[in-house]
């Protein structure tokens, strides 16, 4: 496991650069479609591929932004709710709203723009991977609380590109290493604030190997083959 442990920790800024690239290469065209819907999108964003599927939820929200605080969260909320981006149900339950669901839509196609654009020419291999983090997302544990929990699977309506559904399946699955850092640290008892001010030493290399296990546990049943697949593909496809 220790070699696992290791491709985890090395694998994770290559997803990363990935991710990072196509809010790169789609920012300028992002930001006009902003202005454009006239909304403050804010976490909707994030929650692209989720709320089309299923409600947000208060303790789901808390797990995926756990480094702000209960009342930055509920601001955001109260704010979706005021400009009827989301609507709240009797059992708390947070719902995307037709408005909402014509916004997503919208990132959809643009997100297809900036994956066909950074990935032209390597459409096979960019279904290769996506096949591979797929199955990583299958196997991964949701912890019961966890921000994987509440971002897996990710909505993709039939149709979806290849690019698109790769970018999302690494956006949702990123969270699973998130979830593995958030029990390294609280493992140690540190605060979410106190985690966030650490600064190398010995218990930055303690959070760091058990964030490194814990998050190598889906890698492991991807086999050796498959995972030099993923991490060549992804090198492949980052601009980096």
């Amino acid at each position: 496991m220790h070699d696992i442990a290791a491709f985890a920790a090395s694998i994770a800024p290559v997803i990363d650069a990935v991710h990072i690239d196509v809010h790169a290469v789609g920012r300028q065209a992002g930001v006009e479609y902003v202005r454009r819907s006239g909304l403050r999108p804010g976490f909707l964003i994030d929650q692209r591929y989720v709320l089309p599927l299923r409600p947000l939820t208060r303790a789901g929200l808390a797990a995926v932004y756990r480094y702000g605080t209960a009342a930055e969260r509920d601001a955001e909320v109260a704010d979706h709710l005021s400009q009827g981006t989301l609507r709240e149900d009797g059992h708390g339950g947070l719902h995307a709203t037709p408005v909402t669901l014509a916004f997503v839509e919208g990132l959809y196609t643009l997100h297809e723009q900036a994956t066909a654009k950074l990935w032209s020419g390597r459409e096979e291999l960019v279904g290769e991977v996506g096949e591979l983090v797929g199955r990583l997302l299958e196997t991964a544990e949701r912890v019961r609380g966890g921000a994987l929990e509440a971002m897996a699977p990710p909505y993709e309506p039939e149709g979806v590109s290849a690019g698109v559904a790769l970018f999302n399946r690494l956006a949702a699955f990123r969270y699973h290493r998130a979830d593995a850092h958030a029990a390294a640290w609280q493992a140690e008892g540190l605060s979410a604030r106190e985690i966030s001010l650490l600064r190398e030493g010995p218990v930055w290399e303690r959070v760091e190997r058990e964030t490194n296990r814990r998050a190598a546990e889906p890698y492991a049943l991807l086999g050796q083959d498959d995972r030099r697949r993923l991490m060549d593909g992804l090198l492949t496809l980052s601009r980096s």
